[in-house]
């Protein structure tokens, strides 16, 4: 199974390599092909974190929509509670995402969160490195955040976080870390149109504490007010994110960021199945310039002589 294998299959056969990549993770081919797709990014990845309820599923809809309607090919991964009975995930977005399903430009993955507590599924990285080399822009919609439910900083290019006006989540903002997530902050529902206003400058007040609407790179964060379910704002919202794109491209930006998000992924990889004993085994976890942290991961088990 090889990149320009999915790409001729389509969602049918991304569907399968998705599949082998939670059955075998460790198998050689399932290694080349992780290590071919970290080599051939694509991919715009969007992270979409905010507390339960606040509407990221409708919001889903409409940009998908709008890129849709932009020629761009988007695939997403909405990451669900899972169920106590059978692991998997609660509530499969496939139920409240309006695609077409004979559309080849869109593929959305529900995954269970299971016992992870950052928002996001073990599968997440793999599958979201795939999906990078095959897609325009890579849609993760995390289980809803906390105050310790980051993990989506570590996967996405570009992190929304969604505010519900009249329900707090302004406040929510405001605890520790949170407000260090996004490059771009969405206050959802705008059709509650005074409630929306204050949500929007009760963020816009959080974000100027401590120069927090600057992440001390350049980027100031905006703070946006849409209504999904109207497509008001969306098309501010995607030029935003675009904006934030092209952002990361100066400079060298989003080599970097990446560079580092591998290196986070190998260390945790290397710490969830071997735990601080295998850590201090493995010695320097950094990775050259280009160097897939899944063939590092393989060469790891096999110098370590774990399995």
């Amino acid at each position: 199974m090889t990149l320009d294998s999915i790409r001729a299959g389509g969602k049918a056969a991304l569907a399968r390599a998705l599949a082998r990549l939670e059955q075998s993770p460790d198998a050689p081919e399932t290694v080349a092909l992780l290590d071919a797709a970290y080599d051939a990014p694509t991919a715009q990845v969007v992270g979409m974190t905010g507390p339960p309820g606040v509407g990221k599923s409708t919001l889903m809809n409409a940009l998908i929509a709008n890129w849709r309607g932009r020629g761009r090919r988007v695939a997403c991964i909405a990451v669900d509670p899972s169920s106590r009975r059978s692991g998997g995930a609660l509530l499969g977005d496939r139920t409240r995402l309006s695609t077409d399903p004979e559309d080849q430009g869109i593929f959305v993955r529900s995954m269970a969160a299971r016992d992870r507590l950052g928002g996001l599924a073990a599968l997440t990285v793999s599958s979201m490195v795939l999906m990078r080399a095959l897609y325009d822009v890579v849609l993760i919609e995390t289980v809803g955040v906390g105050q310790s439910e980051t993990d989506v900083v570590g996967v996405a290019d570009t992190v929304l976080f969604c505010v519900q006006p009249g329900s707090g989540d302004s406040l929510q903002f405001m605890k520790a870390g949170i407000a260090e997530i996004p490059h771009v902050v969405v206050v959802t529902k705008a059709d509650m149109e005074k409630e929306a206003r204050r949500a929007r400058a009760d963020v816009l007040g959080a974000l100027s504490l401590g120069g927090a609407g600057d992440d001390g790179g350049g980027w100031t964060v905006p703070v946006l007010m849409v209504s999904s379910a109207r497509r008001d704002g969306i098309d501010d919202l995607v030029t935003a994110i675009d904006e934030h794109g092209a952002f990361l491209a100066q400079e060298g930006r989003l080599a970097a960021a990446r560079h580092a998000q591998a290196e986070n992924w190998l260390e945790e990889a290397v710490r969830e199945r071997w735990g601080r004993e295998g850590v201090r085994r493995a010695g320097d976890l950094t990775l050259a310039d280009g160097i897939s942290p899944f063939g590092r991961l393989a060469q790891l088990r096999e110098r370590l002589h774990i399995f």
